[in-house]
């Protein structure tokens, strides 16, 4: 996958990240969807397989959860400098496509928090202060199961994979009903993966 970017295109995908910053209520993770139809369908900057696949590796990685942006980043980067093996324009490309949309994603809802968090403390005990926190919980949810439904959907094999559906249910199950630690859960979804049996 090779294209060319000109200076006007990053300045779009700047601003489409930040953009999605101020959208990213529950974490960078719940603007997956409106990044995969910018990306992959609006733009065609990546496929399927490269979003998907840079989530999945960042969120395999140690460290935040933003990372995954940083991954799509470098992919868009690499793509428009003609692949990995093009050398180092397209390495530059990568890390310029990891600084754009890294600054992009973080810049305006970092300035954002820190303003509204001090503004928020000062006045924690105003009504429209409670109604605000009560009614961001529904949204994230609903952010985060359309993020889900995305990484699943891009799966396509919805109607085989009835024992990771089965899996999904009952660890939502038990994170609900119960304090396991959600380590334990991971570890025992990757048993059952390594065994075969999701």
């Amino acid at each position: 996958m090779t294209y060319q970017l000109s200076a006007a295109d990053w300045w779009a995908l700047f601003q489409q990240f930040c953009l999605l910053s101020l959208l990213g209520v529950g974490g960078a993770i719940t603007t997956a969807p409106e990044m995969h139809r910018f990306l992959v369908d609006e733009q065609h900057w990546l496929n399927d397989m490269q979003f998907t696949s840079s989530i999945a590796l960042a969120q395999a990685s140690p460290g935040p959860n933003v990372l995954f942006v940083a991954v799509m980043g470098w992919n868009v980067g690499l793509n428009a400098g003609g692949g990995l093996a093009a050398g180092l324009q397209a390495w530059s490309l990568g890390v310029l496509g990891v600084l754009v949309m890294m600054l992009g994603i973080m810049l305006p809802s970092s300035v954002l928090t820190y303003m509204a968090t001090r503004w928020a403390h000062r006045n924690r005990e105003m009504r429209g202060i409670k109604a605000f926190k009560a009614g961001m919980a529904p949204i994230v949810v609903a952010l985060l199961v359309c993020t889900g439904w995305l990484l699943t959907a891009a799966h396509n094999q919805a109607a085989t994979d009835w024992p990771l559906w089965l899996l999904t249910s009952g660890t939502a199950l038990v994170v609900w009903r119960t304090r396991i630690h959600l380590l334990w859960l991971l570890g025992a979804g990757a048993l059952l993966g390594a065994l075969g049996l999701v």
